[in-house]
């Protein structure tokens, strides 16, 4: 049973990148977002098994979207994905309740290093 990934970005060609290592690798993506109010709208109707979400997005930050995201699911498993030098905003994230997080430009081993162990 391949698990279900909502990849949330606000650039097209970073979720494709995303989407191309999970779907080579066996993750189904269930769902894309390009902002955080499309991310928490889009995990109410995919309920995915992950989130890949990106820190810096317009409407509303990838932090927001974590800490709305858990107000409805608690149990959420959320991979931050973010540019070099964005420590501060990834601890703050990680603080909101996401499980890890991956750097932009992604390399498919971490990124899928890291969904696997927050699916475990």
């Amino acid at each position: 049973m391949s698990k279900r990934v909502l990849v949330v970005d606000d650039a097209a060609f970073m979720r494709m990148m995303i989407r191309d290592i999970l779907e080579k690798n066996g993750f189904e993506v269930a769902g894309e977002a390009s902002n955080g109010l499309e991310a928490v709208k889009a995990y109410q109707e995919v309920k995915p098994d992950i989130v890949t979400m990106d820190i810096t997005m317009p409407e509303m930050s990838g932090i927001e979207a974590v800490k709305a995201i858990k107000k409805i699911d608690p149990d959420a498993k959320i991979i931050m994905c973010s540019a070099m030098g964005q420590q501060a905003m990834v601890m703050e994230a990680i603080q909101a309740g996401a499980q890890d997080f991956i750097v932009k430009p992604f390399q498919s081993d971490r990124v899928l290093d890291a969904l696997n162990k927050a699916l475990k």
